[in-house]
């Protein structure tokens, strides 16, 4: 049995996260390392060099996700999996997703500095555009790895000047010869930082989530009539720009409006011509709901697309709507999240069972293999933005509940 007095090296985890953090930094203290970018490139050949300092078996596939492969005692069996993501949101934080990546590698080197074999093998991997803010969705290749998306499809998701996700991860050197293909998995564990208020305001230290909420998107199109703004009267004006904002609006109250435990945002919008003397005559927005119930969110979306078609054929501006994307509520593996919780509660972390309400590969991962989720707080609740922080005792404490419910699910048989 592994005693519980082994421990990563917290300042070695520092060290590996700030030397990330240098790859595409921002003025304002956090990175912008959009993926398939040559910072994305960068950080992912930094990582590599750290994967061959541990002599592991490096593996990049069609999506250009990197798995390191440390053989275990019995390479037949399945391997424990652990990893998330380096790209980043724009002007995005220091720890979003590279702390997931960062906190396995931790693990790997303390268990080859200390000459620890495990039963099975042990896989860290990075995600390609987990993010999905250069290219989206989100999770796009996790999402192809667990065969729920189609790899031709994936290629040929544009970012906003057109380029093509298939080309970019060729022009970088990513695009592997492996198949993006699912494989056998013992389970999965995925480190995070929270993202939100809750552990800080409940004063715990680790978070384990019993699932991810279901996330819909949706990508609305609005044509108007374009004209010159003085000699053009009020009356009998088409402007796609004043029916997105009747629109935006209407998002906004969604959740109150249908009485759940739901959120809704509209994060992105392009304007066109986005002159301020013009008319604007066309407009695309997103719509993000989430929400633990999938039906909730299904009946939000059906009312909020007739109140946008009601504005729209109010102000006489024809209306487009796509869903871009959809994926249902995950509940995670419930032994392996009691796992966490014990292990946080043995190594003398407060904890917390909570719910996910962003993202993750792990929601992808769960319909492949048993997962979990391991939390830290967010100090203040920010991310996805410059300020997202999180104290270097507290990733220190994550990366030692990642430590020992790794090294319990590899010496299963």
């Amino acid at each position: 049995m592994v005693p519980l007095d082994l421990k990563i090296d917290g300042n070695r985890l520092r060290d590996s996260l700030e030397e990330m953090a240098r790859i595409g930094a921002t003025p304002g203290g956090g990175v912008q390392r959009l993926t398939l970018t040559d910072e994305d490139k960068q950080a992912r050949d930094l990582f590599i060099s750290w994967l061959k300092e541990l002599d592991l078996a490096i593996t990049v596939d069609a999506m250009g996700n990197i798995f390191g492969k440390r053989p275990g005692q019995n390479n037949d069996l399945p391997p424990v999996m652990s990893g998330s993501h380096i790209d980043s949101q724009p002007k995005g934080g220091r720890f979003d997703g590279i702390l997931g990546v960062m906190g396995p590698l931790e693990v790997l080197r303390t268990l080859h500095a200390n000459n620890i074999e495990t039963k099975r093998p042990i896989v860290i991997v990075n995600w390609t555009n987990e993010e999905g803010s250069r290219f989206a969705p989100a999770m796009v290749a996790s999402g192809v790895w667990a065969g729920a998306l189609d790899l031709k499809w994936a290629y040929n998701r544009t970012d906003i000047r057109n380029k093509k996700l298939g080309e970019e991860l060729e022009r970088i050197g990513y695009k592997g010869n492996t198949a993006c293909n699912k494989f056998p998995v013992h389970c999965y564990y995925e480190y995070h930082i929270e993202q939100g208020p809750i552990l800080e305001r409940e004063g715990k230290t680790i978070g384990a989530p019993k699932g991810i909420l279901c996330l819909h998107w949706y990508d609305i199109y609005l044509e108007g009539e374009a004209n010159q703004v003085g000699p053009t009267p009020m009356e009998g004006r088409h402007d796609a720009l004043c029916a997105a904002a009747e629109m935006i609006l209407k998002v906004n109250l969604l959740p109150e409006k249908m009485g759940g435990n739901m959120v809704a945002t509209v994060g992105e919008i392009q304007n066109y011509p986005n002159s301020r003397n013009i008319i604007p005559d066309k407009v695309h927005f997103t719509v993000d709901i989430r929400s633990w119930d999938d039906d909730l969110a299904l009946r939000a979306w059906e009312d909020v697309k007739q109140d946008f078609q009601a504005i729209a054929d109010r102000r006489g501006c024809p209306l487009g709507m796509e869903e871009t994307w959809r994926v249902e509520h995950s509940p995670f593996d419930e032994k392996l999240v009691q796992r966490v919780l014990n292990t946080a509660e043995r190594l003398g972390y407060s904890n917390l069972h909570m719910v996910s309400g962003a993202g993750h590969d792990a929601s992808y991962i769960n319909q492949v293999a048993p997962t979990a989720m391991i939390f830290v707080p967010s100090i203040g609740g920010r991310s996805h933005v410059e300020v997202e922080n999180t104290t270097w005792q507290d990733c220190e404490a994550g990366g030692n509940v990642l430590l020992h419910c790794i090294l319990k699910s590899a010496n299963e048989v």
